[in-house]
Formats: structure tokens, C-alpha cells, sequence
């Protein structure tokens, strides 16, 4: 009977070590970069008029959208503005870009990469 305590003692504090020693492990790895860690690039796209609205790269190049838009000609009634800035995020949306946010005549769409 004593025998038993003892294994069953000596079972609860093996079990005790190694959930403590997990746990600490755990802590210890939160220095190391996460593996599936992803970076966002973002695109800005700004309005001004059909003939200068431009997209602006991560890289830093600038890209003049008055080809892309002599493609698309403009219905009649519909605002210039509105009509050419979502024919312009359709064209950064097919490189795997999604809208982030806007600001007065700008906006900003970003796409995920992984490291």
C-alpha cells in the first residue's frame, strides 16, 4: 500500500514538472521571430483628374493611370471622380490588393506577403 503512494506520488509530480516545464519553454521561445509572421505592402492611389491620377508603389515608382482610363470611357451623368478612382482600385485589386482606407482624394490598399 505504501508502495502505491509512492508511484502515485512520484506520477503527480512528474506530471506537475513537465506541464511546469512546458509552460516556461513556451515563455522562453516569444524572443524568436514567429514562422508564419506576415508583412502588409500598401498602394495609394490619388486623384487628380483623369489626366494625373496616379499609383503610388511600395517600391516608390509611379505609375500615371491616364492610359488606363482612355480604356474606360466615361458614361454620361456619372461623377468623374467616383467613376475613374473605382475603375482604378479594380486594377489594383486584380494584384491581390484589398481597400485599407481613404483620405480626402487618396486612397490606400494593401496586400498581405509572408515572410
Amino acid at each position: 500500500m505504501k508502495k502505491s503512494k509512492v508511484i502515485l506520488l512520484a506520477a503527480a509530480l512528474s506530471l506537475a514538472g513537465l506541464c511546469l516545464l512546458t509552460s516556461l519553454a513556451a515563455e522562453r521561445n516569444t524572443t524568436a521571430e514567429p514562422t508564419s509572421f506576415q508583412v502588409a505592402e500598401f498602394i495609394t492611389i490619388r486623384w487628380d483628374g483623369p489626366d494625373n491620377t496616379c499609383v503610388i508603389r511600395p517600391s516608390g515608382k509611379i505609375d500615371k493611370l491616364k492610359q488606363l482610363f482612355g480604356r474606360y470611357p466615361r458614361p454620361d451623368g456619372v461623377d468623374e471622380r467616383v467613376y475613374y478612382m473605382t475603375v482604378a482600385m479594380n486594377a489594383v485589386a486584380k494584384e491581390g490588393y484589398e481597400f485599407a482606407g481613404m483620405a480626402n482624394d487618396e486612397i490606400v490598399m494593401r496586400r498581405s506577403i509572408p515572410r
